[in-house]
């Protein structure tokens, strides 16, 4: 079995010689690691870091960006084999895993084969693990999180020996590898968080006389369960972030004091403490629009019949414009030199812009195209008679007292003084009398995390007030980085990758419903060749997931005959298949349950790869199944008995004749199916229309290349 994982998932591995999928990403992530540029991404780094380390033993210089799917490898001298060999060999490896834990769980020889076979030769797990790709590490190593924890429950009658604490730790381990390998890894930390509750309440039994024991079997898995994977887990992201260390692609996504911290950022080299009179530009740290005013006004009402102050508009602006100039006016007296003249958190400030010679204003009146929120607009510098109203308190994002206003890497909200609305703006555009510009307007909440400004440029400095050279530090030209804390990286990263990981809303072509995944109603198109007519499309092996499928309708089936059955007195089932069908195949299904239902209530883009994992805990459920129907008994006990445990006889599965007959057909029927399948999965030889078409077993798949049908006239 391992041989013919590894015989398939490295066939023709060289083709295509270009950026296939998502290789797009996650190559380029590992170029970025050799080069040691900051990049940003919803995913944990471990799996990462892996196809960096990998890139790097054979010899990638980091040089090849993975722009744009096609590009070649083979032209940039790219070394793609020994990247893509990575997710091979772990896909490859978990062929062993899947027919270990089948053979753990008390599964005969031929039943853990059968399971084995269901990955072995699915063509969406073949294809997923010939590219450069997260998901053959995740599902390697959540195989080897249940592996692992199935051996740990195996010694519960040698609790707290050398033995059980290894597998209790490795479990602990492998789960966070796979916890750190793809945000959706944490759904196998739930898996094995549920099995463990069950665990404890199952010894929480003063029945059984384990309840003297509790706190210490409960501790013991908060360390193997919990403290383990953490530290493991901090730890990928310690090497994360000391690898990158230079300025990259995923600078802007951080906050200003992170972006200190990486070397030839422009935070770092170009932020310039501000003073008072200096003019700048600001910009909305969201949307990228400069705050910009004009000579144009409000109309006196707007379409829905409100009335506005008919004040000049004040709109955010995309373009460097001289409209885009403010010039930073203090509300108390300064020295004329000196550190006084610097703004600073919490100052009163005034904003007036310079074409116009008007104040920045705010007021309580409705704002164009938001009712609840307040209207922007300046009011003439000369009069006085509205001053309160111009007045703005300078909040720095994470200031403190005294902290100075700098250029480019302090950000900060604007707080009207009197009214304590937020300078805020939005992506909807205003209409044509006001040149489709975004709308600025005040909102009610004066700690509005989107309503986050940075001064980008510095236009003039001091509006011809003296600076004394004296007093203007002498920096070197090559700027030391900051320091920032290891924990308050990790903690601003995690919550990034937690709102950028829901904000994956946008719509796909091949995206799809998790209800269409268990039956491969769609697939995914990775990659395709116009003139050769090639084409890599991600779908299973439908013999194999049909049957996963049926055997988990199969499953609640028995266990609800099985209930309805004790409920009326009568016992179908011996006691041993019972605990089987319960403890054993129960677990692969709550595998199956964890890593799929939480998909339903997704909001972000998915795709039938998201599906795999549940796909390798229904091949178990499979083959417990198959095993349920060919014998009425099970290998038994499996678990190793201790020195005071009371024996049970044994007894062992028989599948008769019939095992081997049935377990050999379906592999035929698989291997076929997957051959017929292959050019889809290796992407090779091109398909003329004719042969696509008949590729295509679903209507509903998408496949390139096929040829059009005549739809038959019926007179």
């Amino acid at each position: 079995l391992t041989a013919a994982a590894f015989a398939l998932r490295f066939y023709k591995i060289n083709q295509p010689d270009q950026v296939v999928f998502d290789e797009v990403h996650f190559g380029k992530f590992a170029s970025y690691y050799i080069s040691r540029q900051y990049y940003f991404d919803v995913h944990p780094p471990f799996a990462k870091l892996l196809f960096g380390l990998a890139g790097w033993f054979v010899g990638f210089d980091g040089h090849f960006t993975f722009e744009n799917i096609g590009d070649s490898y083979s032209d940039n001298h790219v070394p793609y084999v020994g990247m893509r060999a990575l997710p091979a060999i772990l896909g490859s490896l978990t062929i062993p895993v899947v027919y270990a834990i089948m053979k753990e769980t008390g599964y005969s020889t031929l039943i853990a084969a059968f399971s084995a076979i269901i990955v072995l030769f699915d063509n969406a797990h073949v294809a997923q693990s010939r590219l450069i790709l997260l998901d053959a590490t995740l599902m390697f190593f959540m195989s080897l999180t249940i592996y692992s924890y199935v051996r740990f429950r195996k010694l519960r009658y040698w609790e707290f020996s050398v033995e059980w604490w290894s597998w209790l730790i490795a479990t602990g381990f492998f789960m966070a590898c796979t916890w750190g390998s793809k945000v959706n890894g944490i759904l196998t930390v739930v898996t094995i968080g549920v099995a463990v509750l069950i665990d404890l309440w199952d010894i929480l039994d003063h029945k059984k006389g384990h309840t003297m024991l509790f706190w210490k079997h409960f501790m013991a898995r908060a360390i193997g369960l919990i403290v383990v994977p953490v530290i493991i887990y901090l730890s990928f992201f310690y090497v994360h972030f000391a690898v990158l260390t230079h300025s990259g692609s995923g600078d802007t996504f951080m906050s200003p004091a992170f972006q200190e911290t990486l070397i030839g950022n422009e935070l770092l080299l170009n932020s310039q403490e501000l003073r008072y009179y200096d003019t700048v530009t600001l910009m909305h740290k969201d949307t990228k629009v400069f705050l910009h005013s004009h000579v144009e006004r409000y109309p006196l009402t707007y379409e829905d019949g409100r009335v506005s102050s008919q004040g000049q508009q004040v709109t955010g602006y995309g373009h460097e414009d001289s409209n885009n100039n403010w010039q930073i006016i203090p509300t108390k007296a300064l020295p004329e030199t000196g550190p006084g003249r610097i703004v600073r958190h919490e100052d009163l400030i005034q904003l007036l812009h310079v074409n116009t010679q008007s104040f920045l204003l705010t007021h309580d009146v409705a704002s164009p195209l938001m009712p609840t929120n307040q209207e922007f607009t300046t009011w003439p510098k000369d009069n006085h008679s509205r001053f309160n109203d111009t007045l703005f308190y300078l909040n720095l994002v994470d200031g403190n007292e005294g902290d100075a206003w700098k250029s480019k890497s302090s950000h900060f909200r604007l707080v009207h003084a009197p009214t304590r609305v937020s300078m805020w703006t939005h992506s909807k555009q205003l209409p044509d009398w006001a040149f489709k510009q975004q709308e600025i307007n005040g909102n009610k909440n004066p700690t509005e995390k989107s309503a986050t400004w940075f001064v980008d440029s510095i236009i003039s400095q001091e509006g011809g007030y003296r600076v004394d050279p004296a007093e203007v530090p002498l920096e070197p030209s090559v700027k030391e980085p900051k320091k920032m804390s290891f924990f308050k990286k990790f903690a601003e990263l995690q919550l990034l990758m937690l709102q950028h990981n829901a904000g994956l809303t946008a719509s796909h072509p091949y995206a799809s419903s998790p209800i269409n995944w268990p039956f491969l109603l769609s697939g995914i198109s990775f990659w395709t060749e116009n003139d050769t007519q090639k084409q890599i499309y991600l779908i299973g092996n439908v013999v194999g997931w049909w049957t996963c499928i049926i055997s988990l309708s199969i499953f609640i089936g028995i266990i609800g005959a099985d209930l309805l059955a004790r409920r009326r007195g009568l016992t179908p089932l011996t006691e041993p298949t019972r605990n089987r069908l319960w403890n054993s195949a129960g677990f692969f299904v709550v595998i199956w349950a964890v890593h799929y239902l939480p998909f339903f209530v997704m909001s972000r883009q998915l795709f039938i790869h998201h599906y795999l994992p549940s796909h390798i805990a229904s091949a178990l459920v499979a083959g417990a199944v198959l095993s349920f129907i060919l014998s009425d008994t099970v290998n038994y006990p499996i678990s190793i008995a201790g020195r005071s445990t009371r024996r049970r006889p044994e007894e062992l599965a028989d599948l008769g004749v019939q095992g081997p007959v049935v377990v050999g057909v379906f592999a035929i029927l698989m291997f076929v199916m997957f051959l017929y399948m292959s050019p889809l999965t290796y992407g090779t030889p091109g398909l003329d229309g004719e042969t696509v078409n008949q590729k295509r077993l679903l209507s509903s798949w998408t496949l390139h290349f096929a040829a059009k049908t005549n739809a038959e006239v019926i007179p």
